[in-house]
This record gives C-alpha cells, structure tokens and sequence, in this order.
C-alpha cells in the first residue's frame, strides 16, 4: 500500500536547533485521481482542440470519457481531514545538517488534547548514542483518535553538541478533528401483555463529504439485557442486510438501525431491579473510507427513561392468537404489587357490548392481601362473540384499604374467526 508523507503544518522553535533538523509529516493513503473534462460541441472554434486535450490527458479513464475519477491512484498534497475514531499516522525524523556528530539525542513526542496529554513516543526508550552527520533517527507513531476538538503534536528534542553543550527544542503541530457520524437514538417500550421489551432505533447519518462503507453496527447491551439485531432478512442461510448487498452510506444520507432488548429473567423476578434500570448498552460502530481506512465509534452509555408502573400492574402470560367464535378461551393475567405497602384487591370484570370478547366468571370476588413487590396470577374465561380483531378490556382492581379502583383496559388482543364448516 502506497503511503504519502506530508508536513502537516508549520512548526515553530522554542530554543535553539542548529545541528539537528526535525520533520514531522503525516501518513495518508492515496486517493484515486480526479479527471476534469473540457467540454465543447465539435461544432464550435475550440471543440477539436478540447476533445484532442482530453485525450492526452493521464487522468482520463479508460472507456470512460467522460468520467470523474481516473483508475489511477494519486498521493494528497495537503494535510487533509481527521475524523473521530480513525487512527492518526506520522512519520517523524531528526536529522543531523551539521558536519559534527551528535550524542544522547532524545526523541519525546506528546499528543495533546484539551482533557489529557499522552506519551506516545519516547516516554521509556534510552538516548541514541551519537547521530553522524548527515544521518537521521525515524520514527512512526499510530494514534487513534477519540477526543474531538484541537490536538497539538509537541516533538521535544534534546542532545550533546560535539563540543559538550546540551541544546534542546520543540516543535507544535496543531489539527483539528472532526465529527464523522451522527448518532441519534430514540427508545420504545414495550409495555404490553407480551414483554418488558425495550425497542432502540439509532439514527446514523455520515456528515463527511465522502461516502463510507458501514462494516459493522452492533449493540453491546447491559448486564441486565440480550440484545437482538434486527437489522437483517430472515429466511436465508446467510442473511441479508435490510439495506441492500451494497452497504454504503452517501454523504449526508441516513440510516436507521433497530434492536430489540429484553430484560435478562433474574431482572423480571426482581420488579425494583428492573424499574430502576436506565442504562441500555453502548453502540459500536465500525466504518471505512472509499480507499479502505477504518474508522470506530463507541457511544457513550445510552440510557432511557424507566417505564413507571404505577402501584398494580397487570401483564397477560398467556392468551391465545386466534379462537373460533362462540367458543370459550382462557387467558392467565399476573397482577404485581409496584408499591411499598401490602394491598387487599378486589377483582371486577366489566363486559361491554361493543367488543367482540365478553368475560365469562365471577365478579366482585376478594382476591386477599397481596404483599410489596409480590405477584400472583389469575386464570379468567372468555368467549369470543364477534369475528374480527378483538381487544380484551375491562378488568378493574379494588384496594380495600384506599377504596381505589385501579382500571385495566386494551390488555391484549385476540384474531377471532368463523369457520363455516363447523
């Protein structure tokens, strides 16, 4: 792989250098060739003289007349841009210009950022003995980024003059890094019948002026949960992106990511566990340029705001998808106690005409003392009475002790069908 080496910026000294000179150049792949076209109509003064220019022209593609980007590869001659999360590549050399050997020569370069400063080279290694003239000390450090804002390079240099004087200097090389992606998130939760699911869409826009090519986004969850992709096509051996087989992300263009996380089972049993959960997990995000440099992002902790059940909550553990009409069908509801003090319930069902389901029991019966954080469940009949889509409703919980009734509607729903041939 062809590498380019160019000084990033114009240093400055902070004491004297005669003998020793010091470069320090950034590493960066090549890029392939822009190839501009003049374009005339033949018919016009300059139109053969045009078309006779792009032909003689090295970045013209083959085939390709008219095309912007030649197959020809191209080293930059600027410093170019750096992005959070890819990894920053310099070349260093001292170089002795003088016609006098050089002793002890320390090489100490320092990276920094407005939170920290890092050691990256020269921290542990001994001093170069003696540099002869016209020979030089190379270096190459490799940083990954993960601060944005201003970084300064410092590049210290110390040594020995052949006549014993100890000379040092230092040079600074500021750049800026850039935000890559955009992150937003967005949660759900799936407070139903079904699960304590929690659903994570993250809303991921590329904000550089070159398309990216997304490797990989993934979710590390919490300890407290299983984390499902759901990003991919079922029914195949190797399943596809919902995206397409071509995983690029334009400039500008974004793409949304959905997961499905589900509470780990030593979380349910423990309601106050699971009520106090915020944080999610992180994302981490891989990415690479259109000449193949990667590039990694790690949110923060991601955290929602926990779902509040109130004092009773009622969930459906079972119920069945489809049931014939005029047909008689159990469903299993579990009713916890959310708050701090012990609850004597009363259980009322409540049946409207309107809804296809009807409750089919006793109503107004003592269900007894339900104590904090405790649970019990409830099997309940129903008949089916009108075809369609039908929600199950009506379910109304007394506390004995406040005199409050607490109202429970929309707990599932049920596909009810009419067979003809029964």
């Amino acid at each position: 792989m062809l590498f380019n080496a160019n000084e990033c910026m114009d240093g400055f000294k902070m004491s004297g250098g005669k003998q020793l000179k010091l470069k320090v150049m950034r590493l960066t792949k090549p890029g392939l060739m822009a190839f501009h076209p003049l374009i005339s109509d033949n018919r016009d003064l300059p139109g053969q003289l045009f078309s006779k220019l792009n032909d003689t022209d090295i970045a013209k593609p083959i085939g390709l007349p008219y095309f912007g980007l030649d197959d020809l590869l191209t080293l930059p001659q600027n410093f170019g841009n750096i992005f959070l999360g890819e990894t920053f590549s310099s070349y260093i050399s001292v170089h002795n210009d003088s016609m006098h050997t050089c002793k002890e020569i320390v090489l100490k370069v320092d990276l920094q950022t407005s939170s920290q400063r890092l050691m990256l080279s020269g921290a542990n290694s001994d001093p170069v003995g003696e540099l002869g003239p016209d020979h030089s000390i190379d270096d190459v450090i490799h940083h990954e980024v993960k601060e944005l804002g201003t970084h300064i390079l410092v590049c210290a240099v110390s040594y020995t003059t052949n006549t014993g004087d100890k000379m040092a200097f230092r040079k600074f090389f500021k750049f800026q890094v850039l935000k890559p992606l955009d992150v937003k998130t967005k949660f759900y939760n799936a407070e139903d019948y079904v699960s304590d699911e929690v659903f994570l869409e993250a809303q991921i826009q590329n904000i550089t002026p070159n398309p990216v090519y997304m490797e990989r986004v993934t979710l590390d969850p919490s300890a407290q949960y299983n984390a499902e992709e759901l990003n991919t096509l079922d029914g195949k051996e190797v399943p596809d992106m919902v995206f397409g087989k071509v995983n690029y992300l334009n400039a500008m263009d974004t793409r949304q990511y959905l997961y499905c996380l589900t509470p780990k089972p030593e979380v349910i049993k423990e309601l106050k566990v699971l009520k106090g959960v915020t944080n999610i997990g992180k994302l981490d995000i891989v990415w690479k340029t259109n000449m193949g440099e990667r590039g990694r992002l790690q949110t923060s902790q991601l955290q929602r705001v926990a779902p509040g059940y109130g004092d009773i909550r009622v969930t459906v553990e079972k119920v069945p998808d489809t049931v014939l009409l005029e047909n008689t069908f159990e469903v299993v509801c579990r009713i916890t106690n959310c708050c701090e003090r012990t609850m004597d319930l009363t259980l009322v069902l409540q049946n409207n005409q309107s809804t296809g389901v009807v409750w089919v029991g006793i109503s107004g019966r003592q269900l007894g003392k339900l104590p904090p954080n405790e649970n019990m469940d409830l099997k309940l009949n129903v008949i089916a009475t009108i075809p369609g889509l039908q929600t199950i409703s009506g379910l109304r919980l007394t506390d004995n002790f406040l005199k409050r009734t607490y109202e429970h509607d929309e707990l599932a729903q049920v596909f009810i069908y009419n067979d003809s041939n029964v």
